[in-house]
């Protein structure tokens, strides 16, 4: 059930793509690219969605906004079933859920100065009328998240990466979202841009109340940055929990390899790093039972043969495992 409190509530989603023949385009096979995902966001908060390449994230958050169309599940923004509107209605609320796209460099539109850019939604969403009234919040959106606005007239290939992530930013608060998806924002800037760009994004949260679903692979980065982590695998969700409870105890095996894996800054306190068997496997032949049982040091005969269910912990603490807890 949608809480008051959640402004984001995604229920069993499904993004299925098929595999067809090339003589008959036939259907021979299914892509499982999200496979019955249930995550909340809750409002002014960051929720921090984090898995392997190819584990199906940014295909979660383009089925969110609707960029790709899901196969099955429910969508509620702000209350509002995403899933039941039509084109139309879509366009008209769309504005109060928003993206930050990972590339900053193919994201913005080359052609098009910066001003273009951010102006375009507010005019297609009807906002600021009076294109004097659009410049003044342009000069305001610029400043907000720290660019010259003397640079308004510029182009995206005249700006360093992290100065097009900064545009790509301002031209998601333009039309005043409840909600932003950032999908891998800093993966594509070096490292010393990377904590810019996240510590505005939690300056602008602090300022506006805006809430984030933030997809990384980096934990370091959603160690910072979220407030709730969910661990994402194959498709599914196997653990998600309030950030200092998973990190200080997390209990699915694919989770501890996970944080093990990031480095500590202290070099006496040593973690012992978990080290996983093979490679992720194909989402077109995606493993019985619980899929993450090939590469699982724990795994037994009931992890071959049956799916684990969702299984709370602790108050919040949600994991899929069937031992759950047990050390690697």
């Amino acid at each position: 059930m949608v809480q008051p409190t959640d402004i984001l509530a995604v229920r069993r989603l499904k993004k299925y793509f098929p595999v067809k023949s090339t003589i008959l385009r036939r259907t021979i096979n299914t892509i499982k690219a999200v496979d019955g995902v249930s995550l909340t966001v809750l409002r002014g908060r960051t929720l921090g969605l984090v898995g392997e390449s190819g584990c199906g994230k940014s295909t979660l958050g383009r089925s969110i906004m609707r960029l790709i169309e899901p196969t099955a599940g429910e969508i509620y923004v702000g209350g509002l079933n995403f899933l039941s509107l039509n084109q139309n209605e879509l366009r008209r609320r769309r504005k109060s859920i928003q993206m930050i796209f990972q590339d900053p460099y193919a994201s913005l539109n080359p052609r098009k100065t910066v001003s273009e850019l951010i102006s375009e939604p507010m005019e297609i969403n009807g906002l600021f009328p009076k294109a004097t009234a659009r410049k003044e919040r342009i000069r305001e959106l610029l400043a907000r998240v720290d660019l010259n606005v003397r640079d308004m007239n510029k182009y995206p290939h005249e700006f360093s990466g992290g100065q097009r992530q900064r545009i790509g930013i301002a031209r998601a608060l333009s039309v005043e979202p409840d909600i932003i998806i950032a999908d891998e924002p800093v993966s594509a800037l070096d490292v010393s841009i990377q904590a810019q760009v996240i510590n505005l994004l939690m300056d602008l949260q602090k300022e506006m109340g805006i809430s984030y679903l933030f997809i990384a692979h980096d934990l370091s980065v959603v160690k910072h940055i979220s407030d709730h982590v969910a661990v994402m695998y194959l498709g599914r969700i196997v653990e998600s929990g309030p950030k200092n409870k998973l990190f200080k105890n997390p209990l699915h095996p694919y989770t501890q390899a996970l944080i093990s894996a990031v480095p500590t800054p202290d070099p006496s306190r040593k973690r012992k790093k978990l080290s996983l068997r093979g490679d992720v496997p194909s989402p077109l032949s995606p493993p019985t039972g619980c899929t993450f049982h090939p590469r699982c040091p724990l795994a037994k005969k009931i992890c071959r043969e049956d799916t684990p269910v969702d299984s709370v912990y602790t108050p919040g603490h949600v994991v899929s495992c069937h031992f759950a807890g047990s050390a690697v």
